[in-house]
C-alpha cells in the first residue's frame, strides 16, 4: 500500500488475520472469530418527514439531515455506535472516514 494510504484498510483485500500490535496474549479461541465480516456503516446524518412528502421527492431534490458540514459522523459496525469521524478523500474517486473518537461500550 502506498505510503499515503498508510493507515487505510482495504476492505477488499482478503486478510482477515490477527492484527499485529495488540498489547494482551489472545488464546486460539478468540483467533476464530477474526474472519467473521462485519458490517461498517458512515451516518452522515438523519432526516424525519412524512410519507406524503417522501413520495414527493424526485431527481435533484435535497433532503435537509440533521448535522451541519464539519460535524463529527457516525461510525456503525453491525448497527451499532463503536465511533465518530471525519470524512477524508482516499483518491479521486473514493471516499474513507477517519476515526476522531471512540465510543465506550454500555455495559
Amino acid at each position: 500500500m502506498p505510503e499515503e494510504n498508510k493507515g487505510i484498510y482495504d476492505l477488499e483485500q482478503d486478510d482477515c488475520s490477527a492484527p499485529d500490535s495488540i498489547d494482551f496474549d489472545i488464546s486460539s479461541d478468540l483467533e476464530a472469530i477474526y474472519s467473521v465480516p462485519v458490517t461498517i456503516s458512515a451516518v452522515l446524518g438523519k432526516a424525519v418527514m412524512p410519507i406524503n412528502q417522501l413520495l414527493r421527492l424526485g431527481r435533484g431534490a435535497v433532503v435537509e439531515l440533521d448535522r451541519k458540514i464539519g460535524d463529527p459522523i457516525d461510525i456503525l459496525v453491525n448497527d451499532r455506535l463503536i465511533a465518530r469521524g471525519e470524512v477524508v478523500m482516499v483518491d479521486e474517486t473514493r471516499l474513507g472516514v477517519t476515526m476522531t473518537e471512540i465510543i465506550k461500550s454500555e455495559k
